[in-house]
């Protein structure tokens, strides 16, 4: 594992500090570590939803919802929802 050294201002410094002394991190480099990989789950998030809306702008021009295609959402979130 490789070391790095940043500077932050004194107030940042006392919220790392304060962050690790709540118990949730062992040390401020765990804290620092699970910002970064937050960071890059919501950035792989935001590139699939660029993705998908790419995509849907690509797919054609749009046609209204059906009481059908309603339907059909709902059963998929009962489904997600009950699989959980």
């Amino acid at each position: 594992m490789n070391t790095i050294n940043i500077s932050l201002p004194d107030s940042v410094k006392a919220y790392l500090e304060k962050q690790v002394a709540s118990g949730n991190y062992n040390n401020i480099s765990d804290y620092i570590w699970e910002l970064i990989v937050q960071d890059q789950k919501r950035k792989t998030a935001k590139e699939r939803v660029e993705e998908l809306l790419l995509e849907a702008l690509d797919s054609g021009e749009a046609t209204p919802m059906t009481d059908g295609d309603w339907e059909n959402i709902r059963q998929t979130v009962r489904n997600n929802v009950a699989q959980k």
